[in-house]
């Protein structure tokens, strides 16, 4: 059982919830980037929360299926059809053998997610099916979807058609999007004035926004406190010794442009980080798109624990909604 690809979309990649445990040697997190929406998706669908989907930003693939299965479409706001008959999204639906799937224009957000019963059944790679493209790693053939594919459809029970996520639990980014950050690494590095006018300032995400990282453009030039540069940092005062780049950090090479590192970031190198975006606004990130406004809020160990928790009871009313426990 097989699903054809007549168009690949838009960077439409097989994505599951990511290998972590490989950090420490150069081989990233991976998996999607709004892992809420792939989360949604499966549950509506009936799989584990964690099987591969497919992952793709801006314009939508048009798949035929090979044989009978359900659907569901989660994350951006991009009008579904199938067979050229609108869908709803974040709802789960029917898919008879040589129907096709395809999608209009994008309307709010950034990256849709695609559930189908069983999952995506490509093998392997270091535990995990998602895609890391540049360095040809899980995946279908470690590589985005390409017209032609055959993607191999996993063996599922079918469950009941027409599940679905309730309006108030589709998380999305607000405009500005608010994401909070923990100070902390390398914080001292800047100026008084300079962390505070990072939280001040208005940003916009750049056109430079994928899964290695978004950056955004648009506050004042950071400025650092003087310093001796030590031996291996370089003179630029953004540069430090060569230091691991946690998931979510935030580089400002030079002062001038907030780089947020996301999914398929590097795991180390020498700009410094002023701190991090925390675990439970990341996918809003994912959801973003260029020239849109963001701005950073500063908050606590305890505030970020605290969001932590609300987001753990948001995907709790998610899984109650389309009637799966945790």
């Amino acid at each position: 059982m097989v699903i054809k690809v007549l168009h690949q979309g838009l960077a439409t990649t097989v994505q599951d919830l990511g290998r972590p445990g490989y950090f420490h040697l150069g081989i990233p997190l991976g998996g999607a980037m709004d892992r809420l929406a792939l989360r949604a998706a499966n549950l509506l669908v009936g799989n584990d929360e964690g099987a591969a989907g497919l992952e793709a930003v801006f314009i939508g693939p048009k798949l035929e299926f090979g044989a009978d299965t359900m659907v569901a479409v989660t994350g951006a706001d991009m009008p579904v059809r199938l067979d050229g008959e609108e869908r709803p999204g974040w709802t789960s639906f029917k898919v008879k053998a040589g129907q096709v799937l395809s999608f209009d224009y994008l309307k709010k957000g950034a990256r849709i997610y695609i559930a189908i019963a069983g999952g995506i059944d490509v093998p392997l790679a270091l535990g995990s099916r998602s895609t890391y493209a540049i360095g040809a790693l899980g995946g279908f053939q470690g590589r985005p979807l390409a017209v032609g594919d055959d993607l191999p459809m996993g063996q599922a029970a079918m469950v009941a058609e027409g599940r679905t996520v309730p309006e108030p639990l589709r998380r999305g980014p607000g405009k500005p999007a608010q994401l909070r950050v923990l100070p902390g690494l390398y914080w001292d590095r800047l100026t008084e004035d300079a962390g505070r006018q990072f939280f001040e300032d208005e940003w916009k995400v750049a056109p430079e926004a994928d899964r290695m990282g978004y950056r955004f453009r648009g506050g004042r030039k950071l400025d650092f406190v003087p310093r001796t540069p030590p031996f291996g940092a370089g003179s630029d005062p953004s540069n430090i010794v060569d230091s691991c780049y946690p998931y979510g950090s935030i580089q400002v090479p030079g002062g001038t442009e907030p780089i947020v590192l996301h999914r398929d970031a590097v795991s180390g190198g020498g700009y410094f980080m002023l701190g991090t975006v925390i675990s439970a606004d990341m996918d809003l990130i994912g959801q973003l798109q260029p020239h849109m406004p963001a701005r950073f809020v500063k908050v606590s160990m305890e505030e970020a624990l605290a969001a932590r928790r609300e987001r753990q009871a948001l995907l709790a009313q998610i899984r109650t909604a389309v009637g799966r426990n945790p």
